[in-house]
């Protein structure tokens, strides 16, 4: 998995590419605690992130709840697996799936 991290003012978008699952999700978590701090708007950019485990989702629901106190996320660009995955776990009811 790669993470690419570009922020404007309080708007940060992190881009995934690969997969989030058990191996990964864990840095993805240490990135979040780092780089939340004054962030009023959470994008995550799942153009290139081909799956998601369960664990991926914890990382996103993690930093959901941290942006739900600081301001608004939401996942863009999600493939069909990817979106049904969100869908199937009642995930599109906790974080904005665009």
């Amino acid at each position: 998995m790669t993470i690419t991290k570009t922020q404007e003012g309080a708007k940060l978008t992190v881009a995934i590419e690969g997969e989030l699952n058990t191996n990964t999700a864990p840095e993805l978590e240490k990135e979040f605690e780092t780089c939340l701090d004054g962030i009023t708007s959470l994008v995550i950019d799942a153009q290139n992130m081909n799956y998601i485990s369960s664990a991926g989702l914890r990382a996103l629901f993690g930093a959901a709840e941290v942006m739900q106190e600081n301001g608004d996320m939401c996942v863009i660009n999600a493939n069909d697996e990817v979106k049904n995955i969100f869908e199937v776990t009642g995930f599109v009811d906790i974080i904005d799936v665009k």
